[in-house]
């Protein structure tokens, strides 16, 4: 039997690893949490409103889903919503959820930007599996660099990070960061390594073991940390707002890593204010009651 506690927010992060899903009272406190697997449409298809749905299923467990009265589902690759099956898929789970009140699919630069401060306008900028920078203003995206996808961008990123590592790898084959990415795909020769590799795994998977090695005081995983980094301020230039207030977010820029630091530094020498997203799908529920009032 559902649980009725009075009217219910929810927020949803969705990105390319994982989907996350928070449900707060009116007050903004935290009634439950929700994971599960990828939520960006375009790479994960249809699918990824099923992993959205099974995630705010865990965050509501037995509170009375009728009982939401508003929501913000952040995603990444939200462009896909315009294909017509997978929109049908996110109405359809929506559906199924027993949800009665409209919930509007933003960019997750929005609930990034939202969760790492109290500005109404400013930039993000995100690298986690995927980058993305975005100009936010009156809760709007009004203009983005990058988030192009691996194949034609997301410079910077994990993905981008993995896959230089691989690249290098199969190029110096006798360096102890081509040694360690070998242990990582199980691959004893290079040409192993190139076979592992057109399989398309998930790259991103050796982010952090590049930012370890770079921690660490390897010279060749350092270096493409800094140049990763470099190409994340490049993006963030590209919006063209100097004075604008920055929130870093993504995995790689809203924990303690070598990606970040580097960025940190150089934001900071240009005496740019600075935030950092805490958590996207607690910035969502904060937008979405924010919108509702």
């Amino acid at each position: 039997m559902a649980v009725v506690v009075g009217s219910l927010v929810i927020g949803i992060d969705a990105g390319g690893t994982a989907s996350k899903a928070v449900v707060t009272d009116l007050s903004g406190a935290v009634l439950g949490r929700g994971a599960a697997g990828p939520g960006n449409p375009s790479a994960a298809g249809v699918s990824a409103a099923r992993a959205i749905g099974s995630a705010l299923r865990s965050a509501l467990g037995p509170l009375d889903p009728a009982s939401v009265t508003a929501g913000v589902v952040g995603v990444a690759g939200c462009s896909a919503l315009a294909d017509p099956g997978v929109a049908a898929a996110f109405a359809a789970e929506w559906a199924a959820l027993g949800l009665r009140c409209e919930i509007p699919v933003v960019g997750d630069a929005v609930t990034a930007f939202a969760a790492g401060g109290d500005w109404a306008a400013g930039a993000v900028l995100i690298a986690g599996t995927g980058a993305v920078a975005a100009l936010v203003d009156d809760l709007e995206i009004t203009r983005v660099a990058d988030g192009l996808g691996w194949l034609l961008g997301d410079e910077g990123s994990g993905l981008w990070l993995g896959l230089r590592a691989v690249r290098f790898a199969a190029r110096r084959w006798s360096a102890p960061l081509a040694r360690a990415v070998a242990a990582h795909a199980g691959a004893a020769t290079a040409d192993d390594l190139v076979h592992w590799a057109q399989a398309l795994p998930p790259f991103g998977a050796l982010a952090p073991l590049v930012c370890e090695l770079a921690d660490a005081g390897d010279p060749d995983a350092a270096a493409i940390v800094a140049d990763g980094a470099a190409r994340l301020v490049a993006t963030l230039d590209e919006l063209e707002a100097p004075d604008a207030p920055v929130v870093l977010a993504g995995g790689l820029l809203s924990a303690d890593t070598p990606v970040r630091r580097a960025v940190q530094a150089t934001l900071e020498g240009r005496g740019a204010t600075i935030g950092t997203a805490g958590d996207p799908a607690l910035g969502a529920a904060r937008l979405a009651l924010r919108r509702s009032q």
